[in-house]
């Protein structure tokens, strides 16, 4: 039977608040509660049937979370007279995989942990998607399975843990990311101002772009000698022409800096 809740919202948990329980703790301070209409030891996990819902729709319905999501939802069969559940959804379905994991707390066999993944479509013909599920029963659910003959209800509460996995492109480009954020970390040159570092590699895009590193001419002036290049050398060698007709502190429009540090045409 579904009963409501009063659910904590993420403003009144304090600032430094995480929530990264165990699988046992799932299982005995939550979920054991929450079949026996205690309360929690936190009221930020929501009742929520999510096989009414695709997975990209079950993050606007937590209460809390940021990367992984977690929700109380009951279980229906998918036979009346069967125990397997129905985990239909709109547009797809979960599906088991990998082997049951059994939880123990203090010895003592008190729940079940099953991994599904989602997928788009009906079966056999769905499509894998990265959405991952982690479904904690309670062990005494079985019993309680047996004594509901001819009721379509397969367990009052199950916890599930829903997160996306990201793909290995995905990886890479973070690392880039932060790789990138490093080369621009700010420094101090000891005169109290704010200079940044940039990669050796850039573009005259990304150079005019850099606005806040105040005028193109002063980063000319006083940055070129780390860079290691001599720009008017470099026009003049190029046969661009006279230098004197570009405005003072201007880069050429096909310049680029290479990987030695200098800017050579493109």
């Amino acid at each position: 039977m579904e009963r409501k809740t009063k659910t904590s919202s993420s403003s009144d948990l304090p600032p430094d608040f995480r929530f990264h329980p165990t699988d046992e703790e799932l299982i005995m301070f939550y979920l054991k509660n929450q079949a026996k209409s205690k309360p929690c030891p936190v009221s930020i996990i929501p009742e929520v049937d999510i096989y009414k819902f695709d997975p990209w729709q079950l993050p606007d319905k937590a209460e809390f979370g940021e990367n992984e999501w977690y929700f109380f939802t009951p279980r229906d069969r998918k036979y009346p007279n069967g125990v397997r559940s129905n985990r239909a959804t709109v547009f797809g379905y979960w599906k088991a995989t990998g082997t049951d994991k059994a939880i123990y707390s203090d010895s003592k066999y008190v729940g079940v942990k099953k991994a599904l993944v989602f997928y788009n479509g009906r079966p056999p013909k769905g499509v894998k998607t990265n959405w991952i599920m982690h479904e904690y029963r309670l062990n005494e659910s079985r019993k309680q399975t047996r004594e509901k003959n001819g009721s379509m209800r397969l367990d009052d509460w199950v916890l599930c843990r829903i997160y996306k996995k990201k793909s290995s492109a995905a990886k890479v480009l973070d690392q880039k990311v932060e790789e990138s954020k490093a080369e621009i970390e700010s420094i101090d040159d000891g005169g109290g101002q704010e200079l940044l570092k940039f990669p050796r590699t850039c573009s005259l895009s990304q150079l005019l772009e850099m606005d806040y590193m105040g005028p193109i001419s002063h980063f000319l002036t006083e940055n070129t000698c780390s860079l290691g290049f001599d720009f008017t050398n470099s026009v003049v060698n190029s046969g661009i022409g006279d230098v004197d007709k570009l405005p003072v502190g201007e880069i050429p429009y096909n310049y680029y800096a290479t990987d030695s540090g200098k800017f050579q045409f493109h």
